[in-house]
């Protein structure tokens, strides 16, 4: 019979990732521009570097606040226009959570799930092994194939619970 320390429960995992290397992911962007036959322009590399830089869940409209900052020039069409530019180049995805505003993330090779606080708006991305393996039981239950998901979950984060908000 296992010891009581060797069974654990899994554990959900909250996404701590290290900041997205954004030398990197600037690279890689210079050479799908270069793919599709697009130069790289300044304002492009202002507004891709910023968004590489803050490596998290942002708005077209919190972008163009940031980018504003090191380049007065940018305006809201080059912010939309860039955005759809890095989607093409399968470097951002776009998220649309409860409130309906589209944000966007680095893509990542690594899947992960949602935690929205209804309070102060955190974005909290976690991973579930559980979860992962229950998805795929209803999958076979169902007889059906599983291809993709998206879960969001919606909830006061421990921030605010601690805060007494």
């Amino acid at each position: 019979m296992p010891r009581t320390e060797e069974i654990q429960a899994p554990r959900t995992v909250v996404d701590r990732k290290a900041r997205v290397d954004a030398d990197h992911q600037m690279e890689l962007f210079h050479l799908r521009l270069k793919d599709r036959g697009l130069k790289s322009t300044g304002q492009r590399d202002d507004i891709a570097r910023v968004f590489f830089g803050i490596g998290q869940h942002i708005s077209a409209e919190r972008l163009y606040a940031e980018v504003k900052k090191i380049n007065p020039h940018v305006g809201y069409a080059t912010i939309y226009r860039t955005l759809r530019l890095l989607k093409e180049c399968e470097l951002v995805s776009e998220r649309h959570f409860d409130d309906g505003q589209a944000r966007y993330e680095v893509v990542s090779d690594k899947h992960h799930d949602h935690f929205i606080c209804e309070r102060c708006g955190k974005i909290i991305e976690f991973q579930n092994d559980s979860i992962e393996r229950l998805q795929e039981t209803v999958a076979r239950e169902l007889k059906a194939q599983l291809t993709r998901h998206k879960m969001e979950l919606y909830g006061i984060c421990a921030d605010c619970l601690a805060k007494g908000d």
